[in-house]
């Protein structure tokens, strides 16, 4: 039987968008806790995860990769109740989602598979769009929870459906962004000017809102995180282990996956995924 949580949360994970997400709780009135590895000396900031757990009943998840998850939801699982409900929103593989709601379904507490779209801004505005797979009735109880930090919520079927998606979806980024990266290269080592390529592109079919904010920060060499490349590299690897279960074939994302580690590994994995200009524009 469904029923509305209390209004007690904790936030795991206090990064760009998680600590955000953790300030428009605050502010919408909810009694919401939180935690990060590296302590951020936040409001409600507990010192474990296992004593933020122990406050909420609404757990979000915001953490770094796979591995982080795992790590952390090994120590909380003893102290998952049944009246517990935890969400995912960290971007994770196909994998760990299933263990995630295999863990929920041995505690008895429920799980929704949410990851988002949308970065820092977005976090701030409240303008996430979450990908929700899972349960129908227990994604209706957490409507008005996830709308404190986003526009919109969309359905995508059962438990592992959003993270799917959300893979899809950030293959299809990488692989435009570098895609702009080499159309810049080119046209302005043929004398266009970076800007009126950026114009041209507004009025084609190729134009997209990801070009509109991206071609702006890689001509001024700007690469302020709001998604960084370090997380986008690691995604790609989450995107190839997708294929490959569905036997399919992808030389795009497989080429862009490669390039964006090759630029982790010279040390530019902490800046924002448009960094993938910097090397066309002969940039140190």
């Amino acid at each position: 039987m469904s029923r509305t949580p209390s209004r007690k949360a904790a936030v795991l994970g206090l990064g760009i968008v998680g600590s955000r997400v953790h300030a428009r709780l605050l502010a919408a009135g909810w009694d919401a806790a939180c935690w990060n590895r590296t302590p951020k000396k936040l409001p409600g900031e507990r010192p474990s995860p296992e004593e933020a757990v122990a406050h909420a009943e609404v757990l979000s998840l915001y953490l770094k990769d796979s591995p982080a998850v795992l790590e952390v939801m090994g120590r909380v699982a003893s102290h998952l109740r049944p009246d517990h409900v935890v969400l995912n929103h960290s971007t994770i593989d196909l994998a760990t989602t299933a263990r995630l709601h295999g863990l929920c379904v041995e505690r008895g507490c429920r799980f929704l598979d949410a990851p988002f779209t949308g970065s820092r801004q977005a976090a701030e505005d409240g303008k996430l769009v979450y990908y929700i797979g899972g349960d129908e009735a227990h994604a209706a109880e957490m409507e008005d929870y996830l709308a404190v930090s986003s526009r919109k919520r969309l359905p995508c079927g059962p438990v592992g459906s959003a993270t799917v998606v959300k893979l899809a979806t950030n293959l299809i980024s990488a692989c435009t962004v570098q895609a702009m990266a080499e159309a810049l290269a080119i046209a302005t080592r043929h004398g266009v000017p970076a800007e009126q390529l950026a114009t041209a592109v507004a009025e084609n079919a190729s134009g997209s809102p990801l070009a509109a904010m991206k071609f702006p920060a890689m001509i001024g060499g700007d690469y302020a995180t709001h998604f960084s490349l370090a997380n986008m590299a690691k995604d790609s690897r989450y995107m190839l282990d997708l294929a490959q279960r569905a036997g399919v074939s992808v030389p795009g994302i497989d080429a862009v996956s490669r390039r964006m580690h090759d630029l982790c590994d010279e040390g530019h994995g902490d800046l924002d995924y448009s960094v993938l200009a910097k090397p066309y524009l002969g940039e140190k």
